[in-house]
């Protein structure tokens, strides 16, 4: 067979003859072989239906093999099934092979077992793939996805091809949570109700970002109709598809996009804009609409331009040979092929297409899809791709902000979530006290003209501020509860078992706390109590301005200055002649009150320096003074705890708090000195009426009331006593398990 010359070149082809990308790759390739055959008859082909089975296509390649003298074949070939072919019928070495289908991650370990010297690939390489797909969940930081694909004769039925998906998404920070593999759609005889069992798998999980890696455009047809009746194409859902779904988008109908709106693709890119592909499709509709006028939106796909490449590949090596070629001679001038086809440049290397490409990543909106940027791998996102081919700049797959104005399903504009909480319409109730003495931090009220309970306060926006950051939607209700805080702990512990059978969770929280953050590093417990006067300090108290040696520094240094002062004035001044002239000379100049008039020069230098010490020491001394007046008056008047434990004193707290527990289990007050207060306001009262000696309020609560009353004589007193910390006791949430749990953070 080697060594034979064919009058014509036959090709055997192997496609699924039934979808709609085979149907422009056979179209694609009859018009590549009338352009030929134009120049140089010989073209033949021999079409073989595969019905999308991985069998078929195997026996479809053994069968031309035997009974057809077939120089090339052409198909959507994987690497396993031209293997398995060639280890049946050994003449199929050396016939080249060019397959259509994305090459797999395995292929390098399956050629060392069984060589495919002729085995050349014209599809993309998976890695592209999965790296694309990662850039775009990178982009807008997705933690978690669900993968879904079709267990056709594609590459994603190999284990190693998921793990090297898996791999790339761990790299931008994200994993998969769960997978469907749906099986062939030529293996179902009810692919609707397969179809819609496992969305409800997948419904049911919190998850909401779906990568559908990998499937047929018939099969993403049922995927999103179906996805779109159950409601899993509304907000905060995420549907990103690949290039053999996006890059048929072109050729499906109405029916078709107006179920997969919202959703995010990428498409190989090639040039549109050249003659020859004018030409190429005007053929191509011309014959299409011929041929298959059941389908819309005739427009050729890469698929399309790949088949057609494809052929001209097999065309420009059978005209090369002259029929002259052996099979092996013939074989290698494919792989020889350097020419710029529709489909962007025919080069092959190692038995592999040279991909120096970009993709396009698309949004399917409206009646057809939008460009938003282009991604080449070595660069990351662009709008501009002509640049990124001409300087490498931003040579990372990091935000880029290049894919900010994307229409999501449902018309959501901001970036989705991907998450939702519990089962879809599951409102969290959250229960919060409608007697806090502390309205602002959470204050209930109720407008009876409008019939319509109000919730605010600090707390209760900062649990909307963290909701709006959590990375899914939680719908949830605030319900007042006219109970202590205590009593709303045990109505969640009692909600349990219903919660554990589908009824609505119940969360009760604390005045003060920040929902799904760290513990609040104030939280504890303080005392406020009255300040009293010093009067015991009040009589010498201006001496304490300074110690006693600093006293008396400065006195034996005044006296001696003033002694030496004195000796060198007495000769020549009369006014200080005397000693009494001298100690009245020494306490008016204190008060720089002195009328005796300095003399001598040298008595002048030595008065300078001293009069200056003399003004910062006066200075200093009035200072402090002034501060020692002002806090002897704030003095608590209960210094420490024990003191109020050991003399059976009153102590004031909020009725409704945890502090009443706290005072009777932790610090041992007995229960008849509590007095519980409900108000703020109350407080002030119950000082002065002698009701109680000291209030104890949470750290934040009491910031607030020594700020509301800074200037009625009240002060913290001791020290904080470190509590657990502030935070919410309820159902946890979100969880990957199937049941719920009570759980208290502190």
């Amino acid at each position: 067979m080697d060594d034979k010359s064919f009058q014509t070149t036959t090709i055997g082809v192997v496609l699924d003859l039934g979808s709609r990308m085979a149907k422009e790759q056979k179209t694609a390739m009859e018009i590549a072989a009338q352009e030929f055959n134009g120049l140089a008859p010989g073209l033949l082909f021999h079409f073989h239906h595969s019905h999308g089975s991985s069998a078929a296509s195997v026996a479809a390649v053994m069968g031309l093999a035997r009974s057809k003298q077939v120089r090339a074949i052409i198909g959507t070939i994987s690497h396993g099934e031209a293997t398995m072919a060639i280890e049946t019928n050994s003449t199929l070495k050396n016939i080249p092979i060019l397959s259509l289908t994305s090459l797999a991650v395995s292929r390098d370990t399956e050629m060392s077992s069984t060589p495919l010297p002729y085995f050349i690939q014209l599809g993309t390489d998976i890695t592209f793939h999965t790296r694309c797909f990662a850039a775009i969940v990178g982009e807008f930081k997705w933690p978690k996805v669900t993968a879904i694909y079709e267990q056709n004769n594609g590459v994603f039925s190999d284990p190693k091809t998921l793990a090297l998906f898996s791999h790339s998404l761990r790299l931008v920070g994200s994993e998969i949570v769960d997978h469907s593999a749906l099986p062939s759609l030529s293996s179902l005889s009810n692919p609707r109700v397969t179809i819609e069992k496992e969305l409800s798998r997948l419904k049911s999980n919190n998850n909401r970002v779906f990568l559908v890696v990998q499937a047929s455009l018939e099969m993403a047809n049922l995927l999103f109709e179906r996805a779109k009746q159950m409601g899993l194409m509304e907000k905060e859902s995420v549907w990103v598809i690949p290039d053999e779904i996006a890059g048929l988008i072109d050729s499906v109908d109405s029916s078709v996009i107006i179920n997969m709106q919202g959703v995010v693709g990428f498409k190989t890119h090639f040039h549109e804009m050249s003659e020859t592909f004018r030409r190429f499709r005007y053929k191509f509709r011309r014959k299409f609409s011929l041929e298959y006028p059941e389908e819309e939106n005739i427009n050729p796909s890469i698929f399309a331009l790949r088949s057609y490449d494809a052929t001209w590949a097999i065309a420009l090596a059978a005209k090369k040979s002259q029929r002259k070629f052996s099979q092996k001679e013939f074989s290698e001038s494919i792989l020889a092929s350097n020419f710029e086809g529709l489909s962007g440049k025919i080069r092959f290397k190692n038995g592999k297409i040279l991909w120096p490409r970009a993709l396009e990543i698309v949004n399917v909106i409206g009646k057809s899809y939008r460009d938003l940027a282009f991604w080449p791998p070595a660069f990351g996102f662009s709008k501009n791709l002509a640049r990124h081919q001409l300087m490498e700049v931003t040579k990372n797959n990091g935000s880029t902000g290049t894919l900010e104005t994307v229409y999501w399903p449902g018309n959501l504009l901001s970036v989705p979530k991907g998450w939702t909480y519990g089962n879809e319409g599951k409102t969290l109730r959250i229960g919060v006290p409608a007697q806090g003495a502390f309205t602002h931090f959470v204050n209930v009220t109720y407008d009876q003209s409008r019939n319509k309970t109000s919730i605010t306060g600090f707390s209760i926006d900062v649990f909307k501020a963290a909701v709006k950051r959590l990375p899914y939607h939680l719908q949830y209700e605030f319900i007042p509860v006219n109970c202590s805080y205590d009593e709303m702990v045990q109505k969640v512990y009692k909600k349990e078992l219903d919660a554990a059978v589908g009824d609505t969770e119940i969360m009760a929280y604390r005045y003060r706390y920040v929902i799904f953050s760290q513990p609040y590093v104030e939280s504890g417990l303080d005392m406020v109590v009255t300040v009293k006067p010093n009067k015991s300090k009040q009589t010498w108290m201006f001496t304490s301005a300074f110690t006693k040696e600093t006293w008396l520094v400065m006195t034996a240094m005044h006296i001696f200055i003033g002694f030496i002062i004195w000796l060198m004035e007495r000769q020549v001044n009369e006014e200080l002649r005397g000693l009494g002239a001298m100690l009245w000379f020494l306490v008016t100049i204190i008060f720089y009150a002195h009328r005796e008039p300095i003399k001598n020069t040298f008595a002048r230098i030595v008065l300078a320096p001293w009069l200056f010490i003399i003004l910062i020491l006066t200075t200093s001394f009035t200072a402090s003074l002034t501060s020692m007046m002002t806090i002897s008056h704030l003095e608590p008047s209960v210094l420490d705890i024990k003191t109020l434990q050991r003399t059976n004193a009153p102590v004031g707290c909020n009725g409704n708090s945890f502090i009443v527990r706290y005072l009777t289990d932790v610090l041992k007050f007995k229960p008849k000195n509590i007095r519980k207060i409900d108000s703020i306001s109350d407080y002030p009262t119950a000082y002065k009426n002698r009701d109680i000696e000291a209030a104890f309020f949470v750290a934040p609560h009491a910031k607030v009331f020594l700020a509301k009353y800074s200037c009625a004589g009240f002060i913290k007193a001791g020290d904080t006593f470190k509590l657990g910390g502030f935070g919410f006791v309820g159902l946890s949430f979100p969880c990957h398990c199937d049941h719920f749990r009570i759980c208290l953070v502190k």
